[in-house]
């Protein structure tokens, strides 16, 4: 059975034709990969409330000191969250809004899957 061809072209829309940058594509999937561990993502959604100190977040999250150290380090090196000392303290907070925004907008879609009927899922077997 043949299917119908398209009945446009790319051309007949204006926003066919405006694709991101390739560098800034690749550096966007960074950004999914730092947060696509649980942890971290963890770690990110405790910041959204505002700036802590690490001892505070290795308070909240449960974990070992170095654990959380090490997921601080790869967050910071992908620009997801800032530093700031404070004389022997060390302060985290999420770097600005569109971290947040992103963080509060993966969590809210994760919560509707989550609460999707068994029978709309069906469909994708």
């Amino acid at each position: 059975m043949n299917e119908p061809s398209p009945s446009c072209q790319a051309s007949d829309h204006d926003h066919a034709n405006k694709s991101l940058p390739p560098a800034s594509l690749a550096r966007a999937a960074q950004l999914f990969r730092a947060m696509a561990d649980a942890p971290r993502l963890r770690i990110l959604d405790v910041l959204k409330n505002g700036e802590l100190c690490v001892t505070e977040i290795v308070a909240t999250v449960g974990q070992k000191f170095s654990t959380v150290s090490q997921r601080l380090r790869i967050l910071r090196q992908e620009g997801l969250i800032v530093r700031r000392r404070a004389g022997n303290h060390l302060f985290y907070a999420l770097a600005d809004r569109h971290v947040a925004d992103l963080i509060l907008n993966a969590l809210a879609h994760a919560n509707e899957l989550n609460a999707a009927p068994e029978a709309s899922q069906e469909g994708d077997e």
